[in-house]
């Protein structure tokens, strides 16, 4: 079975939020990783990506670290042609 895709984040945070929806709006299955609100407590995030900031997604081989990149990504990758 392939890796599940697995999304960074914390509850309140609005990128996060954004992201979520794309997720389910596409109908994923992913994992939700919740990252504590503290930067400097983020120790897998910053393993994973290299940078404490969420959302991160980690999409097999493939590691994106900003809605920006996320959400065309999804879009892309997982929307019904």
């Amino acid at each position: 079975m392939a890796d599940m895709m697995k999304l960074y984040q914390f509850e309140s945070c609005p990128y996060c939020k954004m992201v979520r929806e794309v997720m389910s709006e596409l109908q994923l299955t992913y994992i939700n990783i919740n990252v504590p609100r503290d930067r400097s407590q983020r120790h897998e995030v910053l393993q994973v990506s290299g940078q404490p900031t969420v959302p991160v997604l980690v999409d097999g081989d493939v590691v994106l670290d900003d809605e920006e990149k996320i959400i065309p990504y999804l879009r892309e990758k997982y929307a019904k042609k």
